[in-house]
């Protein structure tokens, strides 16, 4: 992974949290079956609400291009236009009622993140990058995939070897990461109340 992006931390992390980023710019490089499969394992063991893992993924490569296509138009148009260059995308579904009892899942949209989260590190393990959206359309998403009312389509993410920081995409990849400080998030005794880390 390129060290251009690499987290300056306030406190140490793991390497592959500060390493992990999300590039608009990607390499024509396709990413090997076996270590899309092992993301995928990686999201597998996530943890969820009561196991549920409510999280479903559709997935679409550029060696399929009818289908990659199909994918790419449930974005929004401005993800469309970087997203199209990626080896592969994938919509992030989630199932919104508990299998153990028909209940609302109120936890599905974060179980959904932490899946994608451990995807998210493993890429960058394997030296690849992962960016996520929001930016997508889900109603056609439903209609284009024929998915089931009881769940829904919320993101959709890319995934492939990041490209060279040039062109307008590799314009928007040069510049500097930046997170707001942990005091501003972190709170004890109340909120608001910093923890002064």
């Amino acid at each position: 992974m390129n060290d251009v992006k690499k987290a300056v931390v306030d406190h140490p992390v793991h390497d592959l949290i500060a390493q992990r980023w999300s590039p608009y710019s990607f390499s024509n490089r396709p990413v090997d079956a076996n270590d899309l499969l092992s993301l995928f394992e990686a999201a597998r063991w996530a943890p969820s609400s009561y196991n549920e893992q409510p999280w479903r993924f559709l997935v679409a490569t550029q060696d399929d291009p009818k289908e990659f296509e199909r994918l790419l138009s449930c974005l929004v148009e401005p993800n469309q236009a970087w997203a199209k260059h990626a080896p592969v995308l994938v919509l992030g579904m989630v199932s919104l009622k508990f299998a153990r009892n028909g209940r609302p899942n109120l936890a599905a949209h974060h179980d959904l993140g932490l899946a994608v989260s451990n995807l998210s590190l493993e890429a960058t393990a394997r030296g690849l990058a992962v960016h996520q959206m929001i930016g997508i359309l889900p109603d056609k998403a439903r209609e284009v995939f024929a998915i089931p009312v009881d769940h829904e389509a919320l993101t959709a993410f890319a995934i492939g070897y990041p490209g060279p920081l040039e062109g307008e995409m590799g314009q928007r990849d040069q510049s500097p990461r930046s997170r707001r400080p942990v005091n501003e998030f972190l709170f004890m005794g109340g909120f608001g109340r910093s923890m002064n880390p």
